[in-house]
C-alpha cells in the first residue's frame, strides 16, 4: 500500500506562550477530518474568494484570511475560534489543546515543558478519532498536573500503542518551528514558520493562542493588577512595574524574570 494511501488525518502543532514572564505554555494539535475543510483553509490562507466554494458551516461567511494568529487582530482569533467550534461540533475538524504551568516550566524548563503539552495534545487527538486507542489511559492532560508523572505516562502510552503503529500511520503532522511529534508518529514534517507557510498550522496556532489567552484573562481577574488581559504574560513595561509594585504571583516563571 502506497504512503499516501495510509493517511486518513492531516494534523498541524503549534505552541503558544514559549517567552512569557508568567502564565502556561500551551500546545495544539489541530485535526482535519475532512478535506474539502483543508481546500476552504487553504483557498483563505492565499485570499482566494471561490463562490462555488462548498460552504462548510453556518458561520463561514465573513472570516478574514486565514494567517498565523500572531498577524491576526485579537477580534480576527476569536472570530477564527467560534467557527473552528462549530466545525468541530459538526465533524469537519478536531482539536485538543494542553497546558503546562509555570511553576513545572520553572522546574523543568520550557522545552519539556512544550513537549509534554505536545505529546498530550497528540494523543488526546488520536484517542478521541481512532477507536483503538481509547483503551489507553490518558493522564496528566491538565496544564497543573505533575510533569514527572505525566510525561512518564506518555511515554508509557507510546511505547504500549507502538505495537499498533498501522494507526498512528494514518496520520500526517505538520510542526512549526523546532517542534517534533513522537518517533511512533511516522509520518510528520517540521516547517519554519509553519505558522505562516501551511494553513493546519496556522489552525493550530489560532485555537492554541486564542486558549491561551482566555486563561490568561481568567488570572486577570484573581490578579487585577498586573494586566494580564492585556500582555499575557509577556515581559512589556507596564507588567514589569507591575511586578517592582506588587511582587510576584504564583504564575510568574521565576526562572524567566531577571
Amino acid at each position: 500500500m502506497e504512503e499516501k494511501e495510509t493517511i486518513k488525518y492531516i494534523v498541524g502543532i503549534d505552541e503558544v506562550g514559549r517567552g512569557p514572564i508568567a502564565g502556561p505554555v500551551a500546545v495544539c494539535a489541530f485535526l482535519i477530518k475532512d478535506e474539502n475543510f483543508i481546500e476552504s483553509a487553504i483557498s483563505r490562507t492565499y485570499g482566494e474568494n471561490n463562490k462555488e466554494e462548498k460552504r462548510l458551516t453556518s458561520t463561514q461567511d465573513g472570516l478574514p484570511r486565514l494567517r498565523d494568529s500572531k498577524k491576526l487582530t485579537k477580534k480576527q482569533r476569536e472570530e477564527w475560534f467560534e467557527y473552528l467550534k462549530v466545525a468541530k461540533t459538526e465533524g469537519f475538524c478536531d482539536f485538543a489543546v494542553s497546558f503546562v504551568s509555570s511553576e513545572n516550566i520553572d522546574k523543568f524548563g520550557i522545552a519539556k515543558c512544550i513537549q509534554k503539552a505536545l505529546n498530550e495534545s497528540l494523543a488526546r487527538i488520536a484517542s478521541q478519532n481512532l477507536p483503538n486507542f481509547s483503551r489507553f489511559t490518558l493522564k496528566g492532560a491538565g496544564w497543573d498536573k505533575n510533569l514527572e508523572d505525566s510525561v512518564s505516562l506518555a511515554s508509557y502510552n507510546h511505547e504500549s500503542i507502538s505495537q499498533e503503529k498501522n494507526f498512528l500511520a494514518e496520520f500526517s503532522i505538520f510542526l512549526d518551528g523546532g517542534l517534533h511529534a513522537p518517533v511512533e508518529y511516522i509520518h510528520q514534517e517540521t516547517i519554519i514558520k509553519g505558522d505562516e507557510l501551511h494553513p493546519v498550522i496556522s489552525l493550530a496556532s489560532i485555537v492554541a493562542k486564542v486558549s491561551r489567552d482566555k486563561v490568561m484573562e481568567t488570572f486577570a481577574k484573581k490578579y487585577p493588577e498586573y494586566g494580564f488581559e492585556k500582555h499575557v504574560g509577556y515581559g512589556t513595561k507596564a507588567h514589569y512595574d507591575a511586578i517592582k509594585k506588587h511582587g510576584q504571583t504564583p504564575i510568574h516563571r521565576k526562572t524567566f524574570i531577571h
